[in-house]
C-alpha cells in the first residue's frame, strides 16, 4: 500500500509541554554516491518536515578526511543528555559522526577498531548521563568501545586503550566471554545506560548479555549472563518503575524469529557475584514464526512498557509493576498495511509514539523480519493511559534509484528536546 501523508491536526489542547524534533534515520545512501544517508528532521507531535541532513556531503567530507573512508548506511542516533548534540554510527563502515544538533553540522568523525576478522561496525552507541562519553558497539568486530566527549570545547577523543574485546575477554568468575555453551555469539548489539549512570547494559546477538562498567580503563565486566538466561538479538532496552526492560527478536541465520521480553533491577551488580545474578524475570517468550522483537519505550509515568514486533507489525503492552502483558495494539492501518515497525520514541508529554517503519530494501536485518512496505515515520497517539493506541499517520520517506527501485529504509529515530 502506498504510503500517505498523515491527515490528522494536533489541537492547541494536545501540545506537549516541551517542543521537540523528531529525527529519523534513512540509512539508503545519498542518491548516487554509494556512502552518507540522510536524516529526516521533523518538528512537534504533527510532525512537521524542518529539513533533510545529507550525510553524503559535509558529514562524509569529514569522514574521508580524518579516517580515508567515506561512512556507509547510517544505523542508529543518539542525542547527548542536554540535546546538543547528535551521534550517529554508521552499520557498514565503522565511523560514528557526531554533529552540533542545532545547526546540523558535523563537528567529528573516528573510526571504530578493526576487531574480529578485521571488522568495523559500528551498530550502535549510548551516551553516558553525565556526557563525558559516548559507548560504541563495534557489532561484527566484537568490541565494545569509549569515546570520549567534550561538548563545550567542540573535542571527541577515541580511547582504544578503554576498550574490551568481547570476543576473546574472560568474566569475573573466569569463563570465557564468548564460548558455544554460554554466550555463542558476542556481537554487541546494543548499549544502553539507566538514569542512574550505572553500568551499560550491552546484548549480545546469540544470546546472553554483559554489564559493564564504562568507567574503568580498559572497561571491565561486572555483571554476565548467559544465553539460557537472556534471548538473542536484542535490541530494546527501556528504564520504567526502577526496573530495565529489555527484549530478545530474531533476524539472524540462528534465531530467525522470536518475541522475548524480560527485565532486571537496576542496582545490585558486582563483578564478586555468581553468574546470572541479580535474576532475570522473563516476562513473556514467543518462539512462532513471523515474530521480530525490536524497539520499545515508556508511557507516562513510567506506566507501560511497549514493544515493537516489526514482524507481526504490533505492539506488545507490558505492566511496568507487575510485568504482565496487557494488550496488543494493531499497528497495520489505512496508512500502512504493513509498516514493518522498527525503533520508537515517545514525546516529552509520553502522548505521541514516533516509530521508524522499513523499506521494501532492507539494508539491514534479515529480509523476512525487516522487510516493510512503506519506509517512514509512523505517528501513533498514545491512549488508554498508556495501555493502548492508534495510528493516526505515517510520513513516508523516499529514495528511488536510477532504475526506479525504492531504496529508503528508515532506521534510527531519537526525539531531540529543542525547549526545557
Amino acid at each position: 500500500m502506498t504510503a500517505v501523508l498523515m491527515v490528522f491536526v494536533v489541537g492547541a489542547t494536545e501540545a506537549p509541554r516541551d517542543s521537540f524534533e523528531v529525527w529519523l534515520v534513512d540509512q539508503s545512501d545519498t542518491a548516487g554516491l554509494g556512502y552518507g544517508g540522510t536524516v529526516r528532521v521533523y518538528e512537534g507531535p504533527d510532525a512537521r518536515p524542518d529539513g533533510t541532513i545529507d550525510l553524503g556531503g559535509a558529514t562524509a567530507s569529514m569522514c574521508l578526511a580524518a579516517t580515508g573512508k567515506n561512512p556507509v548506511r547510517p544505523h542508529m542516533l543518539v542525542f547527548n543528555k542536554k540535546d546538543t548534540h547528535a551521534a550517529i554510527g554508521f552499520v557498514a563502515s565503522g565511523h560514528v559522526a557526531i554533529l552540533d544538533a542545532s545547526t546540523r553540522r558535523p563537528l567529528a568523525c573516528v573510526l571504530t577498531e578493526a576487531g574480529a576478522g578485521g571488522a568495523q561496525q559500528a551498530h550502535a552507541l549510548w551516551p553516558t548521563r553525565d556526557d563525558k562519553y559516548l559507548v560504541i558497539a563495534n557489532q561484527n568486530g566484537k568490541k565494545l568501545e569509549r569515546i570520549r566527549t567534550d561538548y563545550a570545547s567542540g573535542t571527541f577523543t577515541q580511547q582504544p586503550s578503554a576498550t574490551l574485546d568481547l570476543a576473546n575477554c574472560t568474566t569475573p568468575n573466569g569463563a570465557p566471554c564468548q564460548s558455544a555453551e554460554i554466550r555463542p555469539d558476542n556481537a554487541p548489539i546494543c548499549p544502553y545506560i539507566a538514569s542512574d549512570n550505572g553500568p551499560v547494559f550491552v546484548s549480545l546477538r546469540g544470546g546472553g548479555m554483559l554489564l559493564v562498567d564504562w568507567r574503568t580503563t580498559p572497561m571491565s565486566i561486572v555483571a554476565e549472563y548467559d544465553m539460557h538466561n537472556v534471548p538473542p538479538n536484542g535490541c530494546g532496552f527501556v528504564e520504567a518503575k526502577g526496573s530495565i526492560f529489555g527484549d530478545g527478536g530474531g533476524g539472524t541465520a540462528h534465531n530467525m524469529d522470536g518475541f522475548s521480553v524480560f527485565r532486571l533491577p537496576m542496582t545490585g551488580y558486582s563483578p564478586a557475584n555468581p553468574p546470572n545474578t541479580p535474576a532475570v524475570q522473563r516476562l513473556f517468550d514467543d518462539e512462532s514464526h513471523d515474530r521480530d522483537a525490536h524497539g520499545t519505550a515508556a508511557t507516562a509515568g513510567e506506566r507501560y512498557v511497549w514493544v515493537a514486533d516489526r514482524d507481526a507489525n504490533v505492539a506488545e503492552v507490558f505492566d511496568a509493576r507487575t510485568g504482565a502483558r496487557v494488550n496488543t495494539v494493531n499497528l497495520v492501518s489505512p496508512h500502512s498495511a504493513d509498516p514493518t515497525v522498527d525503533l520508537f520514541d515517545i514525546s516529552p508529554d509520553r502522548e505521541w509514539l514516533f516509530a521508524s517503519t522499513r523499506g521494501p530494501n532492507p539494508l539491514s536485518g534479515d529480509p523476512h523480519s525487516s522487510q516493510g512496505a512503506d519506509p517512514g515515520l509512523l505517528i501513533i497517539k498514545i491512549t488508554a493511559g498508556g495501555r493502548s493506541g492508534q495510528v493516526r499517520g505515517l510520513i513516508p520517506i523516499s529514495n528511488v534509484d536510477a532504475g526506479g527501485v525504492q531504496r529508503a529504509d528508515a532506521h534510527g529515530i531519537r526525539l531531540r528536546r529543542t525547549h526545557r
